[in-house]
């Protein structure tokens, strides 16, 4: 399957997350509401790694590479923690998931270019001011 295509149906299961935790912040707690969400993670995570276990599949591990997986690990616990606080306080999913969506994204590039050196080009960088003109004017009206 071409990356896009992969991308989209990423993006359509990120838009599935957002737009649950944004029904279940009203009927649970934040903890338990991002404890349940990663225990249910984790089950899938591991049928998909027994899936590929028995089809044969390497699954070639690094101690960077779990310690890696471990910090990323912590940042998506406390973002969903942080994504039922926000959609608990009462914001709107049209405007708290492109706002916390575009947020990643704008932080993700600096990352990237600061930490991993990574260039971009012009239509680029004018697409991330754009994502930082669009959080602005969803945040104004709150």
């Amino acid at each position: 399957m071409h990356w896009l295509a992969l991308a989209l149906l990423t993006a359509f299961s990120l838009a599935l997350y957002n737009f649950f935790i944004k029904l279940a912040s009203s009927h649970v707690q934040a903890a338990v509401g991002a404890v349940v969400l990663q225990l249910v993670a984790a089950v899938l995570g591991a049928v998909w790694l027994l899936k590929l276990k028995l089809q044969g599949q390497p699954l070639p591990v690094t101690s960077k590479g779990l310690w890696l997986a471990a910090l990323a690990g912590v940042g998506v616990g406390l973002a969903e923690i942080l994504t039922f606080v926000v959609f608990s306080r009462g914001v709107s999913s049209s405007v708290g998931t492109p706002v916390i969506v575009g947020g990643s994204v704008l932080l993700t590039a600096i990352l990237g270019m600061v930490v991993l050196r990574e260039a971009l080009t012009v239509s680029q960088l004018l697409g991330l001011l754009l994502v930082v003109g669009g959080i602005a004017l969803l945040a104004r009206g709150h």
